[in-house]
């Protein structure tokens, strides 16, 4: 397993990388000025399960924000730096645990020094992000086209910028929003480095089609064993990224913990809002830290029968359903007070 071999790096109190953890990132969509408004986002990020955030860091007044909503969060925090090399550098000032940059936008070997400099003095690791759309222009040329050896020999050049100085402390990140390039890439790099791997699909998409393109992406990279940190980039609401890369992880056994929620597809014979009744069970059980599994079925036929792999079930019927425990019917209950009993099963069952 390539995870098991790649370098530890420390970003704040978390550690990626050396067969730890696969951890769960994501990225405020808020103006990082305002730091009431990213703060609180951040905090909404970590109830739902999110263990680095990343902030853009575009103007001077976001660089000096970081240090009051690095007093404020619970989890690391990354800045993430195009272009202007003085931004990375107040960034690290004001306490970012971790830096994202491409060394090819940045500037000269100067400027570059200098964020390297600040790096190593203050112990702060630094991830080099490549982009199949920012891929330069000899390198289309030199390979056709975009390619994943494109993108790879573009992200380990810019390593090699990093390693001249002396300094090693690095994460790498090369996405591309072609899910196959992407995994091709990632399969490529694997191979020819031992620096942890931050993995996405970069411009994933919509809630719909992100996830899709996501799932299917980041389970073909993950379940080669490739990939120290993830995230699952959607555009919407960025919780949804969190929820989406815990049940990647988990679908793939590469975590455990929270509640796993089965349902069936609805058919003929369902008679309750099963549709509405289960994201209504999917957004109530993410409080809960258990690590077990919930079914909601749509009939009270099969429902029992289909429900007897789950901890705990529901099975609707006409108005009415069924409450079930390891397979076992407890109670019938009218439709309306089918979630409140399930959640209470659950608020219970830390006690049994």
């Amino acid at each position: 397993m390539y995870r098991d071999y790649t370098k530890a790096v420390k970003i704040g109190d978390r550690v990626i990388g050396g067969g730890n953890p696969i951890l769960i990132q994501s990225m405020t969509n808020t103006r990082t000025e305002d730091v009431e408004a990213t703060v609180a986002q951040i905090e909404r990020l970590t109830e739902a399960g999110c263990e680095i955030i990343r902030c853009t860091v575009p103007t001077m007044e976001a660089a000096k924000a970081l240090s009051e909503i690095k007093k404020r969060i619970r989890i690391p925090l990354v800045a993430d730096i195009h272009f202007d090399y003085r931004m990375a550098v107040a960034a690290m000032e004001n306490g970012a645990d971790k830096i994202r940059i491409n060394p090819g936008n940045i500037g000269g070997y100067d400027r570059i020094k200098a964020v390297v400099d600040t790096a190593r003095e203050r112990g702060i690791p630094i991830r080099v992000g490549v982009n199949s759309g920012s891929l330069e222009k000899e390198l289309v040329e030199k390979y056709h086209g975009v390619t994943a050896e494109g993108i790879v020999e573009s992200a380990l050049d810019k390593v090699r910028i990093i390693e001249d100085l002396d300094y090693d402390n690095l994460v790498i990140s090369i996405k591309s929003s072609d899910v196959m390039m992407c995994a091709k890439a990632h399969e490529l790099i694997a191979d020819r480095t031992s620096y942890p791997l931050h993995v996405g699909i970069t411009e994933a998409g919509t809630l719909f089609s992100g996830n899709i393109k996501s799932a299917v992406g980041l389970g073909i990279i993950l379940s080669q064993g490739i990939g120290d940190t993830i995230r699952v980039s959607l555009t919407g609401d960025p919780v949804e990224e969190i929820k989406s890369a815990r049940l990647i992880l988990r679908t793939l056994g590469l975590r455990k913990g929270g509640i796993e929620v089965v349902s069936c597809p609805t058919c003929g014979r369902t008679k309750i809002d099963l549709i509405g009744l289960a994201n209504q069970v999917e957004t109530m059980v993410a409080k809960y830290p258990l690590d077990i599994k919930v079914a909601v079925m749509g009939c009270v036929v099969n429902g029992p029968g289909e429900a007897k792999e789950a901890d705990i079930g529901i099975a609707g019927g006409i108005g009415e359903g069924l409450l079930i425990r390891r397979g076992e019917v407890v109670k019938k209950l009218p439709e309306a007070e089918l979630l409140n009993a399930l959640e209470e099963e659950l608020r219970n069952w830390n006690h049994e």
